[in-house]
């Protein structure tokens, strides 16, 4: 996965917009203005994603490409790279769970306007 297909696949999901918050270097993505994932341009080798805690440990264990967020809260982030042995779908999991954790906190009201309800 490199970062123009990484970059479709967050902006095709409901709610999700993109920009530059921390600089030009670092693009961010988020769902009601809250952060699901972030890439570093400079090298685009390697994507921060939010995580259940339980969950960020058992990748961690088994994946050599899943470390701790890099910059971030250790117990909710793991940075991801792109460039190891893991598959698109495993990335897209890791990005899909992300997402998931950030629009579930959201209120319920703003959800639903997400969801065009």
């Amino acid at each position: 996965m490199d970062i123009e297909q990484l970059r479709d696949y967050c902006l095709a999901k409901p709610g999700v917009t993109e920009g530059f918050p921390f600089g030009e270097e670092t693009l961010v993505f988020k769902v009601g203005e809250k952060l699901f994932l972030l890439i570093g341009l400079d090298d685009a080798s390697s994507f921060n994603v939010k995580c259940d805690p339980e969950l960020a440990v058992e990748l961690r264990e088994r994946y050599n490409e899943v470390k701790p967020g890099y910059h971030m809260n250790k117990q909710h982030w793991n940075t991801v790279s792109i460039t190891g042995s893991l598959t698109i779908k495993q990335l897209k999991d890791m990005i899909d769970h992300s997402y998931e954790l950030v629009f579930k906190s959201l209120p319920k009201k703003l959800q639903a306007e997400i969801n065009g309800n």
